[in-house]
């Protein structure tokens, strides 16, 4: 309960992160049938990045801030081809600031509000006592929002499976403390016997290779078909005093997320790997369960 993201939002995790849920609500929306999204680690939604946190740290700078042009609001491009599909996260970027500085940066309820469409339904759940108000000031007179205060691991099991029977699952805790790892595994096991149609998604930190390791070969020890994990490290993994990299563990990703994901992580990484360091890391893409093919740099 002491973690605050706000000290960390629109850092190099975030845009990666944030760039794969964007593209996953796109495909979402290519079938007419409704769907929802269901974030048990929803934060505030909203974060600024002039305010005391954000400046204190200063992670956005070597995050988001790669990604525009010296704080401003202007985009600095990647590929002509990436940039297609950076289009909807740029689009929810924009949404929050004026058009001329960077002074906002969207987490994933505000993503997810701006990219789904009226028949959608979004349900946030945050349990810290000074969090969870200002997700209900922001989103409480949206009708497609649901607002939860309870243990993540308990909204999961009590939301799952949702209605519509289509949708995604986001679980992106902080890992602050010991066995939230083992917590999550567990819940992608609950998950995909409560929904196993549904898409999952959960976001982890890579610190330590090892540690990152032995989290996925206990994802891959549950055999769930169709899960892809996915790295980014932006320099070497070896220490569990800072956040090296970040990884995504997704079950059932639509089809087309791959070949993007194959497009976007090189560029990606080359943009935001740590400038000052010998090693500037690197990004991997495999199959745990499902697909035979793996993709490294």
């Amino acid at each position: 309960m002491n973690y605050r993201h706000a000290f960390h939002a629109g850092n190099f995790a975030d845009v990666v992160k944030h760039i794969t849920l964007a593209r996953i609500i796109e495909h979402l929306k290519a079938k007419p049938a409704p769907f929802r999204v269901l974030d048990v680690h929803a934060g505030i939604g909203l974060y600024d990045l002039t305010a005391d946190p954000a400046i204190r740290t200063g992670e956005w700078l070597d995050g988001v801030g790669r990604l525009y042009r010296d704080g401003t609001a202007d985009p600095d491009p990647l590929t002509d081809e990436a940039e297609a599909l950076l289009a909807p996260w740029r689009k929810t970027i924009a949404a929050v600031n004026d058009g001329t500085h960077l002074a906002h940066y969207p987490g994933s309820p505000e993503i997810a509000r701006w990219l789904i469409r009226p028949e959608d339904s979004l349900v946030f759940n945050e349990l810290h006592p000074d969090d969870r108000p200002v997700l209900t000031r922001r989103y409480g007179r949206d009708g497609r929002v649901k607002i939860l205060e309870m243990d993540a691991w308990t909204a999961l099991k009590a939301q799952l499976p949702p209605p519509e029977r289509r949708g995604l699952l986001l679980v992106d805790p902080p890992y602050e403390v010991a066995d939230e790892a083992k917590k999550a595994v567990t819940a992608l096991a609950d998950a995909q016997r409560r929904f196993a149609t549904g898409l999952t998604f959960l976001w982890y930190p890579v610190k330590a290779q090892a540690d990152a390791n032995a989290l996925a070969r206990r994802v891959e020890a549950l055999a769930i078909p169709k899960t892809l994990r996915v790295e980014l490290t932006i320099r070497r993994a070896d220490s569990t005093l800072q956040l090296n990299g970040t990884g995504m563990i997704l079950v059932n990703p639509p089809w087309r997320l791959e070949s993007e994901l194959r497009l976007l992580l090189p560029l990606l990484q080359k943009r935001l790997a740590d400038r000052d360091a010998r090693f500037s890391g690197g990004w991997r893409m495999e199959w745990l369960v499902g697909e035979a093919r793996t993709e490294k740099d």
